[in-house]
């Protein structure tokens, strides 16, 4: 589909920011009719999300960073411990901002922002697209008809009204996303391109590793398109790397010195450079298949190779030929500043957001990190263009007409069928793909429609008898769970225990529902490593469930915290042979170096060191096993093996 326009319009200069071409064809009512298309998709959207508006466990571990910088303790998941346990950074701030500015209910703050995002996605989505067509050549000759298509068909998938809410940072990164889109066919179609709206541009590109560290991906090449595109002096083009590399890199730098990683921890625990290609495709098929998602998508190519032909066949494009000969380079660099090198970076961009998804696996939560590049791909059909012949007899603009119109009709009922299609029947329990939907999980385990608050998620498994455990136990001690659900083990401290105690510690899988139902005073890890780095550097599991394949021994947890290491006082199914191997494996030269990057005081030199260790930090990996950690570090056996 070309959607430049001719060379004489490219040629000829203008005011800036002005469009190439204007829709000044179609009738005043064309425009109600795309206004009103807005505005259902934007109401669909929104009244989807408020149906099923919830916020996840994993929604939940945000506000436990966000609740220790309201504290003034840090952006931290445990006071002092320096460990970033959540995955986009902007997101984080973002809640932070706006709880401290309205002072409100973090559950709250969290739904009311992802409520506002989500619908402001779509509908800049939908502006942005809208904006391409009519300054195009598309828009020249006849009215013009722009309806909803693609933003229907990203509603009409369950898992992209689920994750709408939800606490996390999807409805964020679909905002940034939309606006990214927004403002690059702003700037295609731009005869001279403003220098302040490059630079805004460059900036928001910029955010995108902080907005969600694969979003670096889509940022790279919106920034290499205006960069190297011709037209931009290079002042223009230096102050266009400072202004998106200022905030990014700033925060790199803080982030290395102070976390003692690259990336955040969440990378570290789930491996996110590691590759399962075979469980990526199973995501991927656990996603398209239930809603035959390729038929919409199917539905809207073929609409819009219709609309190209018919384009074509009505008018021919002005030829360069005038211009003279001009090297391959040249060519290329101008056709980067058009609307059609636009299209082609959302296409791109959602291809590779999408391979990079099945390379590490996917995710365990029903359609999740498929949103992201699905609704890139969308975009240029978040609208599409119908035009009504001028002439109403059979003819090429007629079979046009209804070829796309008959499109656009099978993609409105396939979207009403699908917005009401159980992707997952049987999707609240746990199967041997291990992905679940995540949202029914939640809903069918709390016993309520839309867990929100913290203490919605009180009737979770274990969670009501852990408050309960630990106003029974002042001086403190090491939460275990057991395993029928109704109490937990715990492991007291050595004598003698302070007056007032030496507080407690939850080791638990359920980060989030965990920490924002105890103080700030009480320790939450979990044997994942989200938010306890001695978990997240320990081997991968091959044959672990996508996005939990680290599953740290209880043993280590109780040589970390210094608990009693002997039975009676230690659950049955701890051996006290194992924890006393992890006592000395603990003691690994390396493991204490992780240990105290994040848990000493954070003075200048440790900001230095760490600093200068963190790419060293991530790629540090211990074995679980306490016996083969104590031989992989050479380190002497508290046992004698039999036969030595």
């Amino acid at each position: 589909m070309s959607l430049s326009t001719s060379s004489e319009v490219r040629r000829r200069g203008g005011d800036l920011d002005e469009p190439r071409e204007r829709d000044t064809a179609s009738p005043v009512w064309s425009r109600w009719v795309f206004a009103g298309g807005v505005v259902v998709a934007g109401a669909l959207m929104f009244l989807g999300a408020w149906e099923r508006r919830w916020i996840a466990d994993d929604g939940l571990i945000v506000l436990r960073t966000v609740r220790n910088l309201l504290a003034g303790n840090g952006p931290v998941f445990n006071e002092g411990e320096r460990v970033e346990a959540n995955t986009s950074t902007v997101w984080t701030y973002l809640v932070y901002a706006f709880g401290w500015l309205t002072q409100a209910r973090l559950e709250y703050v969290v739904l009311g922002i992802a409520l506002f995002l989500s619908t402001a996605a779509i509908v800049v989505m939908m502006l942005g697209t809208a904006r391409l067509y009519r300054g195009s050549a598309f828009a020249a000759g006849g009215t013009l008809l722009l309806l909803p298509a693609g933003a229907l068909v990203y509603i009409a998938v369950p898992p992209a009204r689920d994750f709408a809410t939800s606490g996390l940072e999807t409805c964020l990164v679909l905002f940034w996303l939309a606006l990214l889109w927004w403002l690059l066919v702003r700037w295609s179609q731009a005869r001279v391109p403003s220098t302040g709206s490059v630079l805004v541009l460059a900036f928001l590109a910029g955010l995108g590793p902080l907005v969600r560290p694969e979003m670096a991906i889509v940022a790279l090449i919106a920034l290499a398109m205006v960069f190297l595109a011709p037209g931009s002096s290079w002042q223009l083009r230096t102050a266009m790397v400072v202004v998106a590399a200022l905030v990014p890199v700033g925060y790199q730098i803080w982030r290395m010195g102070y976390y003692a990683l690259p990336y955040p921890n969440t990378a570290v625990a789930k491996d996110a450079g590691g590759a399962k290609w075979g469980q990526g495709f199973s995501y991927l098929a656990n996603l398209v298949g239930p809603y035959l998602l390729w038929l919409p998508l199917l539905l809207l190519t073929v609409a819009v190779v219709a609309l190209w032909t018919g384009h074509r066949g009505r008018t021919a494009e002005a030829s360069d030929a005038d211009a003279g000969p001009e090297p391959v380079w040249q060519r290329l660099r101008r056709f980067l500043h058009t609307p059609t090198a636009v299209v082609l970076f959302a296409l791109g961009s959602g291809v590779l957001l999408c391979l990079y998804s099945l390379r590490v696996g996917g995710d365990f939560m029903h359609g999740r990190v498929l949103l992201p590049p699905l609704f890139l791909l969308l975009t240029p059909v978040a609208v599409l263009p119908i035009r009504l012949p001028e002439r109403w007899r059979p003819g090429r603009a007629l079979w046009v007409f209804a070829g796309t119109g008959l499109m656009w009709v099978g993609t409105v009922v396939w979207a009403f069928f699908a917005s009401n299609t159980t992707g997952m029947p049987e999707g609240a329990v746990v199967g041997k793909s291990g992905i679940v939907d995540e949202r029914a999980f939640y809903v069918l385990n709390t016993g309520r429609d839309h867990p929100i608050r913290a203490e919605d998620y009180l009737d979770y498994p274990r969670m009501r008898a852990m408050v309960e455990t630990i106003s029974s136990t002042p001086d403190g001690g090491l939460l275990l769970p057991s395993a029928d659900y109704t109490f937990w083990f715990v492991v007291p401290p050595p004598l003698p225990i302070p007056e007032e105690g030496v507080g407690h510690t939850v080791y638990f899988l359920n980060l989030g529902m965990t920490s924002m139902n105890v103080g700030l005073n009480v320790r939450v890890i979990d044997q994942m490593g989200l938010a306890y780095p001695l978990a997240s550097h320990t081997e991968r599991l091959d044959d672990g469930r996508i996005g939990h394949d680290k599953n740290l021994y209880p043993d280590w947890v109780v040589a970390d915290t210094g608990m009693v290491d002997r039975h009676p006082w230690m659950p049955f199914f701890l051996d006290e042979k194992w924890v006393t191997e992890a006592n000395i494996a603990i003691n690994c030269p390396q493991t204490q170096e992780l240990l105290t990057s994040y848990r000493s005081e954070l003075t200048w030199a440790r900001f230095k060191q760490n600093f200068r260790q963190a790419f060293e930090f991530a790629d540090y990996r211990f074995d679980r096993v306490p016996k083969y950690e104590i031989q992989r570090c050479g380190l002497t056996s508290p046992f004698t093996e039999p036969g030595n």
